[in-house]
């Protein structure tokens, strides 16, 4: 027992030192990126595949670039498990820095631990980038100054899809008519999508069907009876792990074509096609951030990350996969929001702030992700103190049977035709907790 628990404490170790990262030693020279991560816990592989993006990413940006304009990142792990409560406890143990080095931004990495930091991170002036998930009516910065849901709120999810579904259908006048159905985790995050999709069905006429489906989603032949008795058009698939493949193996029992699912962001990687085999092929997902490792990222990242041995991934097989590719994503949107906040504050490590202002400021066309390596596997982003999505588009990709292939090419949101929603909520939040909505004035 003493051996093994020896055995324990060393392995512990050497996790928390590869944890760190591989720079030298944290100091207030540099700049700290807390990893709120989940490696163990029912997430755990693609949690992994998301850090390992993202740590290939940082040590890039270290390696070759040697730093962001000079200074030094350096990073720690902190498992969340995937939970409110241990999300809670990594950010308390993060917000202050990492031996003088400062927090600019905070990634919690899950919707849950997002909801549950909202008003700390207002409160330690500490901004929280939710990339995908969280709080959609944290779009309106007056409301929500240090939350951020950039590129793609759940709002402009379900508007992309209805884009491509009226670009596939021959136009927006071929909608009227059609039906469109959602299953969808009945969850906070499963729900999301109720309130655009009603809008979006009045505005075009397609009749909007809504079906639950409990966690964890293991058995759905009561949701697909319903939908083969229906007889849509289109299912919006937003399911959430193992929800997912039994989806798919589950709708082509009901004799539903897998060509005419389509997934949302978190039903889109090869976790949740794989387990459905040869039922899944066919099968479409929206993405933000695509699979693949032909962009010129990847190209740079072989050369100095993974040839030289010093990539996180554990399964080069992985390399390129939309969870890898979606780490790549995170961790661009905070190193170039603390290089553009450098701009206005000097070369220095930033406090959170100072990040916030580089999110609000923050400005990504083709020009720079074609510098930046990421062109086509990001989107133009431009954010502003109303604005803290500053993206609204997603990208179709379609399952073979062993990869996944482009599409489409990026598919804008109607985001005007959101807004009153959205301002509707956020309004709402301010009331509940009498809050006065900060003024946004043009250069602040």
């Amino acid at each position: 027992m003493r051996a093994s628990l020896k055995a324990s404490l060393a392995g512990a170790a050497l996790l928390l030192a590869a944890a760190v990262a591989p720079a030298a030693q944290a100091g207030p020279d540099q700049q700290f990126f807390p990893l709120a991560t989940y490696r163990v816990g029912a997430y755990a592989s693609s949690g992994v595949q998301v850090w390992a993006g993202m740590i290939d990413y940082l040590n890039y940006i270290n390696q070759v670039e040697g730093g962001i304009n000079g200074v030094k990142l350096v990073w720690q792990e902190c498992e969340t498990e995937w939970t409110a409560e241990k999300g809670i406890e990594c950010y308390e143990r993060f917000k202050n820095g990492l031996d003088g080095a400062p927090v600019a931004v905070y990634q919690p990495n899950g919707a849950p631990a997002a909801y549950a930091l909202s008003e700390r991170a207002e409160v330690d002036k500490i901004p929280l980038i939710t990339l995908g998930y969280g709080r959609t009516e944290a779009t309106d910065g007056t409301v929500f100054p240090y939350n951020f849901p950039v590129m793609l709120t759940f709002y402009s999810e379900a508007s992309t899809l209805v884009n491509y579904i009226a670009q596939r259908e021959g136009g927006f006048d071929r909608l009227k008519g059609k039906k469109i159905a959602t299953l969808y985790h009945d969850s906070a995050y499963g729900r999301e999508t109720l309130g655009p999709l009603k809008l979006l069905a009045e505005k075009y006429g397609f009749e909007n069907i809504q079906i639950p489906v409990a966690d964890p989603g293991n058995e759905q032949s009561a949701q697909w009876r319903q939908i083969r008795q229906q007889n849509p058009d289109w299912v919006f698939l937003r399911t959430w792990g193992v929800s997912t493949p039994v989806a798919v193996k589950t709708a082509a029992r009901f004799g539903f074509p897998v060509d005419h699912i389509i997934g949302d962001i978190w039903a889109s990687s090869s976790e949740d096609v794989l387990p459905a085999g040869a039922a899944a092929k066919g099968y479409l997902a929206l993405t933000p951030y695509p699979a693949g490792s032909d962009f010129e990222i990847h190209k740079r990242l072989k050369q100095y990350i993974l040839d030289t041995g010093k990539s996180d991934l554990k399964d080069l097989k992985n390399f390129g996969s939309v969870y890898y590719n979606s780490g790549l994503v995170n961790a661009a949107v905070a190193v170039e929001a603390i290089r553009t906040a450098q701009g206005k504050f000097g070369k220095r490590p930033l406090n959170g702030e100072e990040g916030r202002w580089g999110l609000e400021h923050l400005n990504i066309d083709d020009a720079r992700l074609k510098d930046m390596g990421y062109l086509g596997l990001m989107q133009n982003l431009k954010l502003s103190c109303r604005d803290h999505e500053g993206g609204g588009a997603a990208r179709v990709q379609q399952w073979d049977g062993a990869n996944w292939t482009l599409i489409s090419e990026w598919i804008a949101a109607d985001r005007a035709l959101l807004r009153p929603l959205i301002d509707e909520k956020a309004a709402a939040f301010a009331k509940e907790k009498r809050l006065v909505p900060r003024t946004c004035n043009e250069g602040d």
